[in-house]
């Protein structure tokens, strides 16, 4: 009976613990998972926990429904419309950016560590995708609020280049444990099996999820529950026909979070939850399972190693693979740093171990050291590396009472209040520089704790209570007007967009002319929309700007592919 309470004393102490030490390493800049495993090697064998674990298939378990958990909210958290610009580069970094990261990495294991060419390329498989958790983790935590097709393109790529890296691991430890078999063709049909069936199931048992659920008449706890267990289910099945899971719970969490879903807030916040939850067990059980008087003897090794993967391999590959898509240098650059490595290099390294090679110890070792490596140095420089390339955006905030109204019919509607301060822009800026979303109602307006007749949109006050009903996808608007943000001068709206705001069909000549500044004769007709697309090599984005002359234009509102509202900054 003791033995019970101590466990769940020190378990419940453990968690408490790791979740309040994500406010000590935000303000010190140190990412987060890095403490979880930190913890994990401290309760490990050689730590003052004390706890031996060495059951690897029970690791393997752990690890893989964690794992998918945390892709299948990272897919509910996704924005379908960020596939418009990310889904090509994403999906060329996932497939063909996975196998050049690894074939350079395991061509100087080769070269380096003196292993055979399988055993090198096998180690260069396991570190060769950028991981989920850690992405998701780091670019939320950090409140990062990029230009939409870095951030879309890290997410999506991160999310969907498991498959790849997994089929590699297996495949090359089938070739060393059968060295006289002929696999040719069969590889081949083996990996569109598996994305193939993956893809497949996952968007149609993402649909099938989504009719389930909006069609039962639970209770409200029940709903979050029917959603995770819809997607451990999805996860199993398609691993059993030799699918991948990962892609599937992906693919499922994308459907319901981009489609309307009874109790979808409340869903939402449970999975945010549970996830971070996974995180948190994952990292620690992966600190307990690693020996860390064997980190040292490899450190040279795996310092090099992950030299060679983050300032070589890592970059190359993603030069190649967003070459088609004319990324800005800046954009590549940053893509290129922020291929984070974590939990699933980690989980691959136990594919060696469950099917006894040689060098599998070793393997792990290496690999968890280049985690760390990883996560200490890119992570903890995502922040400085976004505001050198400058690819921050004013940040949308959403620290604000949210009520998820169910709406006969699945029809998204939230209500949000909102608290006015002094910097809040409605009540810094006059009125007649801001609109609202269009599914804004505005509901209610208290001052003083009376309730006003009417919302006072010329009188508007700190300490004023605002309350609209809106659809969620037109919530960072709407926080934009009534959110009060402490942000850096270089940050804020007017330095990032300017200090005036132009309709996207605006004639570039009119406005040229308007501000002095002069317009070649060929683009003088065009609209605002017309000039900036001409003059951009990419597909545009929010936070996209075009010089001319004294004046700087800059993509402010995107409505799908238009673009609606344009910044003029002076020069």
């Amino acid at each position: 009976m003791d033995w019970t309470h101590q466990v769940i004393f020190f378990g419940a102490l453990v968690i408490l613990g790791s979740i309040l030490a994500s406010v000590v390493t935000s303000r010190l800049g140190v990412p987060l998972l890095l403490v979880f495993l930190g913890i994990g090697m401290l309760l490990g064998a050689e730590g003052p926990g004390g706890i031996v674990f060495e059951n690897i298939p029970l690791a393997h378990l752990i690890g893989s429904a964690a794992l998918g958990v945390i892709l299948f909210d990272g897919g509910m958290r996704t924005p379908i419309r960020n596939f418009r610009i990310a889904l090509k580069p994403a999906l060329g970094l996932a497939t063909l950016g996975v196998v050049v990261t690894s074939g350079l990495t395991g061509l100087f294991a080769y070269w380096w560590l003196q292993l055979s060419w399988l055993e090198s390329l096998l180690l260069g498989a396991i570190v060769g995708s950028t991981d989920a958790a850690a992405v998701f983790s780091l670019l939320h935590s950090r409140g990062l609020q990029l230009k939409s097709r870095v951030g879309a393109t890290l997410e999506i790529e991160s999310g969907s280049n498991d498959p790849m890296a997994i089929f590699l691991t297996i495949v090359l430890i089938e070739m060393l444990l059968r060295p006289e078999a002929t696999y040719g063709l069969v590889f081949a049909f083996e990996f569109v099996r598996q994305i193939g069936l993956g893809a497949i199931l996952g968007l149609v048992g993402g649909f099938a999820l989504l009719r389930l659920i909006n069609r039962l008449p639970l209770t409200p706890g029940f709903y979050p529950l029917a959603a995770l267990a819809g997607a451990m289910l999805l996860f199993g099945l398609t691993g059993l026909i030799g699918g991948s899971g990962f892609l599937a719970v992906y693919l499922a969490g994308l459907v319901l979070g981009n489609r309307p879903l009874e109790a979808g807030q409340n869903i939402k916040r449970f999975h945010d939850g549970i996830a971070s939850l996974s995180q948190i067990g994952m990292f620690l059980m992966l600190g307990v399972l690693v020996t860390p008087s064997e980190l040292l003897p490899v450190a040279l090794d795996a310092g090099l190693l992950a030299g060679v993967l983050i300032l070589v391999a890592r970059p190359l590959a993603v030069a190649l693979c967003l070459l088609p898509f004319h990324f800005p240098w800046r954009e590549q650059v940053f893509v290129g740093w922020v291929g984070l490595r974590g939990a699933v290099p980690i989980i691959l390294a136990l594919f060696p171990l469950l099917a006894g090679l040689e060098l599998a110890g070793y393997f792990f070792h290496v690999v968890f050291f280049v985690v760390l490596i990883s996560l200490l140095v890119q992570g903890s420089t995502i922040t400085l590396f976004a505001r050198w390339l400058k690819l921050e955006l004013p940040p949308t905030a959403t620290r604000v009472q949210r009520t998820e109204l169910d709406i006969p019919g699945q029809q998204e509607m939230e209500l949000v209040g909102y608290t006015l301060a002094e910097n809040t822009p409605v009540v810094q800026e006059a009125w007649s520089n801001f609109r609202l979303p269009s599914s804004a109602r505005f509901v209610a307006h208290l001052r003083a704790g009376r309730l006003l007749e009417t919302l006072e949109i010329l009188d508007l006050r700190a300490r004023d209570h605002l309350y609209f009903m809106i659809a969620p996808e037109d919530l960072p608007d709407l926080d934009r007007l009534f959110l009060a943000t402490e942000v850096p001068e270089r940050l804020s709206e007017r330095s990032v967009f300017g200090e005036f705001t132009l309709n996207g069909n605006a004639q570039v000549g009119a406005v040229a002319m308007a501000y002095g500044a002069s317009v070649p004769e060929e683009e003088a007709a065009q609209t605002l929309e017309a000039f900036l697309r001409a003059r951009l090599v990419a597909e545009p984005v929010v936070g996209d700007a075009v010089e001319l002359d004294r004046l700087r234009f800059v993509v402010r509102e995107m409505s799908g592919a238009r673009i609606t509202r344009v910044g003029l900054k002076l020069l």
